[in-house]
């Protein structure tokens, strides 16, 4: 093997942090010690043996298995491919900054208007019309850069119904941070793809008219259209897919799908009740039984494609939480359209006031931020629990919505008192609300 950057991943130095990273679709990691020499040492032409040799002439003790353990891994990871092209790390914008933690990324929801009504979003029930200008956009992105932020998530609603969209990805590109389009492709434009490293694409099934009906209107064709742009425009695509009880038996046929969009990754991930899924619970929440079905089928689809398969089970289901954003305002933080900074999507639902100032003073200092930072803060049983430093308590907004206690444990938990009480009754479901935008 000759290994090379795969498509989407990018070397940069970081001068925030000192440190070399990777930038990949929708993630980022942080090298240290020899690695980013390595990485810089896998130009495609180079096998293992050069490689190890060139890593000779400046390192002292350098062992072949600890090479071709790293290459393997970044190969896993698919960030190295056999072939791909050389990295040469590109020096982005900022100044040093010895605080911690360091956020790496930030979710700019630029608008909660959207064509679709889905009836799983996850945009708040009572979304506020006002959106924040261009001005007030550029400024945020700034000092998202020198306060660390490696990757930016535009997202909604849906963003490219933003006419400033094109001035707002190319600033951040100008920084040097990673750019994700987060999309329904509804109204999307070559002119609009300009200046992203990526684009995930939010699609609902695999067959026509199940899709349409989940949406809400006719626009199955025109993800299709979409995500030929997309691969036009030369850069990868990711295909989304929220798994509910309307598209969750069809795990296999979206796999196949997706395949056949030219898709380089497909997250399956399950239904997350907040704003309209939360309202939409009893209508959509897929059975036990479903849910063991499409795990089976998520298991038999994986390696089957010559694509990324990340198939993320349901809390709800689980008995163990997943990690809200990684750990409450450690690596990420959101925006909202109204311009209100957010450790997570669903965060202003808590009690409390908003946070005001720059984002560092934000991030750093305000109560909101360092409320359910690190785990000092947990009651039992999460407090004695040995993963704590894992899931960190699991979500802060869904222990809010469910039990009233933003301090309360996940519900999703099966440690947690209100486990029992989290899934709806049995019965006829109800109809789905369509996600509507006042």
């Amino acid at each position: 093997m000759r290994p090379g950057l795969a498509e989407g991943v990018r070397l940069v130095h970081d001068p925030v942090r000192d440190v070399d990273a990777l930038l990949y679709p929708e993630g980022s990691l942080l090298l240290d010690g020899p690695a980013p020499d390595v990485v810089r040492a896998c130009d495609g032409r180079r096998g293992l043996p050069e490689i190890v040799a060139l890593m000779a002439s400046s390192y002292d003790g350098v062992e072949v298995a600890d090479v071709a353990d790293l290459i393997e891994d970044l190969v896993d990871r698919r960030l190295l491919i056999d072939g791909g092209p050389a990295a040469h790390a590109r020096n982005i914008a900022g100044k040093r900054l010895s605080r911690a933690p360091l956020p790496v990324g930030m979710v700019a929801e630029l608008t909660y208007r959207c064509p679709l009504s889905c009836g799983r979003c996850s945009n708040p029930v009572e979304a506020s019309r006002r959106e924040i200008g261009t001005a007030a956009w550029l400024a945020r992105l700034t000092q998202a850069r020198d306060l660390g932020v490696l990757q930016v998530h535009f997202s909604g609603g849906e963003p490219v119904l933003r006419p400033d969209l094109p001035e707002l990805v190319a600033h951040a590109r100008g920084l040097g941070m990673y750019t994700n389009l987060i999309t329904s492709g509804i109204g999307l434009t070559a002119r609009r793809l300009s200046g992203f490293d990526h684009v995930q694409l939010s699609v609902q099934h695999a067959a026509e008219t199940a899709a349409d009906a989940i949406a809400g209107l006719r626009s199955h064709h025109r993800k299709i259209a979409a995500a030929a742009l997309v691969r036009e425009a030369g850069l990868p695509l990711t295909v989304n897919v929220v798994l509910h009880a309307g598209n969750v038996d069809a795990v296999e046929e979206i796999a196949a799908f997706a395949a056949g969009l030219g898709a380089s990754r497909l997250e399956l991930a399950h239904t997350q009740y907040y704003g309209w899924g939360l309202r939409n619970r009893a209508a959509i929440m897929p059975t036990a039984a479903q849910i063991h079905h499409a795990d089976e089928a998520a298991a038999r689809v994986h390696g089957r494609y010559d694509m990324e398969i990340v198939y993320v089970r349901p809390d709800h289901h689980t008995g163990r939480p997943k990690p809200c954003m990684n750990g409450w305002a450690s690596r990420q933080f959101a925006i909202d359209p109204s311009g209100t900074v957010l450790p997570c999507l669903a965060a202003a639902q808590l009690p409390g006031p908003s946070p005001e100032g720059s984002l560092a003073e934000i991030w750093f200092d305000s109560e909101l931020f360092n409320r359910f930072r690190g785990t000092a803060w947990m009651p039992d049983p999460c407090r004695g629990c040995d993963l704590r430093e894992l899931d960190f308590g699991g979500c802060r907004c869904q222990a809010f919505q469910l039990t009233g206690d933003a301090a309360a444990t996940d519900p999703v938990c099966s440690l947690s008192p209100h486990h029992q009480d989290l899934v709806p009754a049995g019965g006829p479901r109800p109809a789905v609300i369509p996600r509507r935008y006042r």
